[in-house]
């Protein structure tokens, strides 16, 4: 058994460490509550600008854009949107397990990488994957332009006719407890035909100059819309592990409570043993 130093810092230390998760779990409530704010005000501005689109692209030709091309799938691009910390339970794994599963069924040979993210790039750089561009240290201040910057590289690559699809990893927000890694396709834009839908309705201007000025504002979009889910479901997935933490540093003390207090205990009979031996030896 430990003597009771070891019980005392050890409890000490478990104090310590709980102050700290307390605090980050306060932090990242903060952080999570305008995150959400920020990607529930523009979940509608993007669902409706995709529906747009979906109900044109229908009745366009394709070969007018490039962005609207559908080739032959001989080399993908993946976008894998992580965070820049740990301290958040199973965001990163998942994500980044789900991704790489992806990657190696297509051949990692043929696919090329945006890591959005330190832990995505650190992990796909330790496996020696063929990483074309990473973002980091931006989270805290992150602005629509970070989106149009990331985004504009990306479709560049992907017009330029270096990869024929591009597909995103990232995790969305469906509540504070629950966020559901997705991974979607990008480019080309390809929508299924919706059943009961009608598309007989005028435009003005012209259905192929909506499609041509509706387009690089939906990437641009989308794009922000992968970086505050992500960002949203970052920070409660951090709040909920901070929160475990703090619960079971509390379990913790408890039981080095309990502990220290038995070997107290044991110490004290055992000198009262000693004290009453020796009490008797004198006496004899």
């Amino acid at each position: 058994m430990a003597n009771l130093k070891d019980i005392r810092d050890r409890i000490k230390s478990v104090k310590s460490i709980q102050k700290v998760t307390k605090a980050m779990k306060m932090v990242a409530a903060a952080k999570m509550r305008r995150a959400q704010e920020r990607m529930e005000q523009s979940r509608p501005y993007s669902n409706s600008l995709a529906e747009v689109i979906q109900h044109l692209l229908p009745d366009v030709d394709r070969e007018m854009l490039p962005l609207l091309d559908v080739r032959d799938v001989k080399r993908k691009a993946y976008v894998v949107v992580s965070a820049d910390r740990g301290l958040a339970g199973a965001f990163n794994t998942n994500l980044l397990k789900i991704a790489q599963k992806e990657i190696d069924e297509f051949g990692k040979e043929n696919v090329d990488l945006f890591c959005i993210g330190k832990k995505s790039r650190d992990h796909f750089k330790r496996r020696d994957y063929n990483i074309i561009e990473s973002h980091v240290e931006f989270w805290a201040e992150m602005k629509f332009e970070n989106a149009m910057m990331i985004g504009r590289s990306i479709i560049d690559h992907f017009t330029s006719g270096q990869v024929d699809e591009i597909h995103v990893a990232y995790n969305y927000f469906l509540n504070i407890a629950h966020q559901e890694v997705k991974s979607e396709s990008l480019l080309p834009l390809v929508y299924e035909s919706v059943e009961g839908v009608s598309h007989n309705r005028l435009y003005e201007p012209s259905k192929e100059e909506l499609v041509t000025s509706l387009i690089p504002r939906h990437l641009n979009v989308q794009m922000w819309k992968y970086l505050l889910e992500s960002y949203a479901s970052e920070q409660a997935a951090r709040m909920l592990s901070m929160e475990n933490a703090t619960s079971n540093a509390q379990d913790m003390i408890k039981d080095l409570t309990l502990q220290f207090n038995k070997a107290r205990q044991a110490a004290i009979t055992t000198e009262m043993l000693e004290i009453v031996g020796g009490a008797e030896a004198l006496g004899k």
